[in-house]
């Protein structure tokens, strides 16, 4: 009987130390990722400007532990005005992904390079970024009008909306304009804020700038997709990844982390049709199949290898010709360092291959 118990007693211990073994290994490998628990994880915040297909890759990235698995907690939002636009063509996107604060502690915002380089040459308010990364170097924006519109060269003499000065919509109509040698004010009326279906259907506007959000909704509103701009070959410097400047230079590891997580995250969607679709779900409360078929096609425009757009930097130089900005050069507003780190490092490659 002693003997059972001591023998049972060298057993105990035995296990005992089997497990402090094994728990020491895990503590030198270190924990793995875990989901919805956070694990000594960087805070980042990232504003997504507004709601569109090249957003979805930061939401695939959120919901697919991509970014947990490169050290970041990351809290990603849609701005309020975007959320109110989108909402005036029939999407409500979830109230705790809008913030009201207007994304002024983001440390990286994601949008176009055009409103960020028009902001911050004309609004004393806003602080200074660099653009990082183009997902979206070439317009794939339509146009969308009444169906009394027979073509695009029907829009003379008529009404296009666009969203603000300064969006890539207002960039994309100025070099629309200019390729048809149309004078804005004369030939052609640009209205700002007219660039969603509630202002096409209340008679505000002929047609809009839309992305592909809204394109693809043409149809159930009654209205026609007139024309796909990427057949005008359009350079745009679109859905940046934009980083405070003063927050990069102290943060650039953080950067790089998060440009990583994009890339994965782009290539996941390439590979898995599902994910966006999830996303789109969601976030956007798009869940018609076809809509989202729709959309999931524009995936294959993203470049794989994100480099600042620097023609479209360029092309935003010459159509929005202030002076504040004509002091400038391209190269104030882009850094192309960390896309050709992660190029040169064979990163890219190896993420878009497996």
């Amino acid at each position: 009987m002693r003997k059972s118990r001591l023998r049972r007693a060298r057993l105990g211990v035995w296990l005992w130390l089997a497990v402090v073994l094994v728990c020491s290994a895990c503590a030198a490998i270190g924990p793995g990722p875990t989901p919805g628990v956070a694990q000594n994880l960087t805070p980042l915040s990232v504003s997504l400007g507004d709601v569109s297909l090249n957003k979805v890759a930061f939401l695939v990235a959120a919901d697919n532990g991509i970014y947990q698995k490169y050290g970041l907690d990351v809290h990603e939002f849609i701005t309020a005005g975007a959320a109110d636009r989108i909402r005036r063509s029939g999407i409500t996107v979830p109230d705790e992904f809008v913030s009201r604060s207007g994304g002024d502690d983001a440390q990286i915002s994601v949008g176009g390079g055009s409103p960020l380089i028009y902001s911050m040459t004309t609004d004393a308010r806003v602080g200074q970024s660099v653009i990082l990364a183009t997902t979206d170097s070439e317009a794939g924006f339509h146009v969308v009008s009444n169906t009394a519109v027979a073509s695009i060269d029907d829009l003379k003499g008529k009404r296009l909306g666009f969203t603000a000065p300064g969006s890539v919509s207002n960039l994309i109509a100025l070099a629309l304009l200019r390729q048809k040698g149309w004078i804005p004010g004369r030939d052609i009326s640009l209205v700002s804020g007219g660039a969603d279906y509630s202002a096409l259907k209340a008679g505000k506007v002929d047609a809009f700038i839309a992305s592909e959000i809204y394109y693809t909704m043409a149809v159930k509103n009654g209205a026609k997709d007139l024309a796909d701009l990427s057949d005008y070959h359009i350079p745009i410097a679109g859905s940046g990844i934009n980083a405070e400047t003063g927050w990069f230079k102290g943060n650039r590891d953080t950067a790089v982390r998060f440009l990583k997580a994009t890339i994965e995250s782009y290539a996941l969607m390439r590979k898995n049709p599902d994910v966006v679709y999830g996303a789109l779900a969601k976030w956007y409360g798009v869940t018609d199949p076809q809509q989202q078929q729709d959309m999931y096609r524009q995936v294959a425009r993203f470049p794989e290898k994100p480099y600042p757009g620097v023609d479209g930097i360029k092309l935003v130089m010459q159509l929005f010709p202030g002076r504040e900005l004509q002091r400038h050069t391209a190269q104030d507003f882009y850094d192309s360092s960390v896309v050709s780190e992660l190029d040169r490092s064979g990163f890219i490659d190896k993420a878009n291959a497996a």
